[in-house]
């Protein structure tokens, strides 16, 4: 009976095929969006150019030290409320990144979403669409620790080992989110299939290197799972079949972006124009994020970044994708002028290329001696107002 109720829910079919893996979720407790919005563009591009600049709520309901409503604040972070995210809108911010981790909230052996997590994760995302703002929703911290066999109803992992367990992971929540978000949202809410997908517990975890078999294997099943969540993106029909999609390549670093072996997924007759490369720049690494680093954004750093942006213009945009970088920021070495005078340059060079840029919130922000590491703390989010006005300031002068 289940499965049959399930299958009136919704139907996994994509140009005749099902997918290799069924979504076997209790559907009696999946959440439903019942709204009903028009889905107002077909160009991923001039979307994001509208989209302009964006903030994450980082460490937030990416959280995984609970299953249940309390994981929201287990990363010291305080609840998101309705004033938080009105202030980010008045602020200037026009796309909030709202990462959303999920295998610490299945309550089941069939993959199915607490109810309740869903519909915190829907009251958040309302707020700002409510606001006006465009919204990223994706699967976050869910990439597996280690490249071992990976146990049921922990996450996804881009190897060979685990590839089936993590296209009944994926399949299963992408399916429970389009059910809870579909014909309610129009262009403002965007999914992203997966954050930093990467070979966590090795030595290829934060690099691409095509000369190794691993991040070969890696490459190939991650373009089968970002193929395999598009499509069930895809067939949940609705404002869905249309809804612009970021895609991420290994680690989502740019470099592997570039590499051959990264394909971006088929989308059908949508073409190129509703998916985006999701990207994620702390560069250059010695400014942005290196502890202790470089504290002088020098010429050459500045030359490097607009280097990199060229690419993605060259590799992407010219070629019929959108380009959103997820995340972005420069860590707090108490060099404040040198980071306002990077933010400049950083956005200048988004824009220019028509690309969107979420900047990365841990809430992280006092310097104590030279440790820099993840200081990315830029809105007091318990005051309501940014820590660094000089640093929104440029934001907002470059976002124009």
């Amino acid at each position: 009976m289940k499965k049959l109720l399930l299958s009136l829910v919704v139907t996994f079919v994509l140009a005749g095929a099902l997918f290799a893996a069924k979504p076997v979720f209790e559907s009696k407790n999946a959440v439903k969006d019942t709204g009903k919005k028009s889905f107002n563009s077909d160009s991923a591009i001039e979307t994001v150019k509208d989209m302009k600049t964006g903030w994450n709520l980082g460490n937030t309901l990416d959280a995984t030290n609970a299953q249940n409503l309390s994981s929201e604040t287990s990363w010291g972070q305080p609840k998101t409320t309705k004033k938080m995210i009105d202030t980010l809108a008045a602020s200037g911010i026009k796309t909030i990144r709202i990462p959303v981790s999920w295998h610490n909230h299945l309550i089941d052996k069939d993959y199915t979403i607490d109810p309740a997590w869903m519909k915190r994760v829907k009251e958040v995302v309302d707020w700002a669409i409510d606001d006006g703002m465009y919204v990223i929703i994706n699967s976050h911290h869910d990439c597996w620790s280690s490249p071992s066999k990976m146990p049921y109803g922990k996450g996804y992992y881009p190897n060979s080992v685990n590839y089936e367990e993590s296209e009944r992971f994926l399949t299963n929540v992408w399916a429970q989110i389009c059910l809870a978000f579909n014909n309610g949202y129009d262009e403002h809410l965007v999914f992203e299939t997966m954050n930093e997908p990467r070979l966590c517990g090795t030595s290829h975890e934060w690099w691409f290197d095509k000369n190794a078999k691993e991040c070969l294997d890696a490459a190939e099943n991650l373009n089968k799972l970002n193929k395999l969540a598009l499509d069930v993106i895809r067939s949940s029909k609705g404002n869905n079949s249309k809804r612009f999609v970021m895609i991420p390549g290994l680690q989502a670093s740019p470099d592997s972006a570039f590499a051959s072996e990264f394909k971006m997924p088929d989308d059908g007759k949508n073409g190129t124009s509703h998916l985006i490369l999701s990207t994620h720049m702390y560069s250059p690494y010695t400014f942005a994020m290196e502890s202790p680093g470089k504290r002088e954004f020098t010429p050459q750093f500045q030359s490097e970044l607009a280097s990199t942006f060229k690419r993605l213009n060259d590799n992407f945009v010219k070629k019929g994708y959108a380009v959103v970088i997820g995340e972005y920021g420069a860590t707090n070495k108490d060099n404040l002028e040198e980071r306002v005078k990077w933010f400049h340059a950083f956005i200048k060079y988004s824009r220019q290329y028509g690309i969107t840029s979420c900047l990365w919130d841990n809430g992280v922000w006092v310097v104590k001696g030279n440790d820099y590491n993840e200081h990315f703390g830029y809105f007091n989010r318990s005051a309501c107002k940014w820590f660094f006005p000089e640093i929104l300031k440029a934001i907002q002068e470059e976002a124009k």
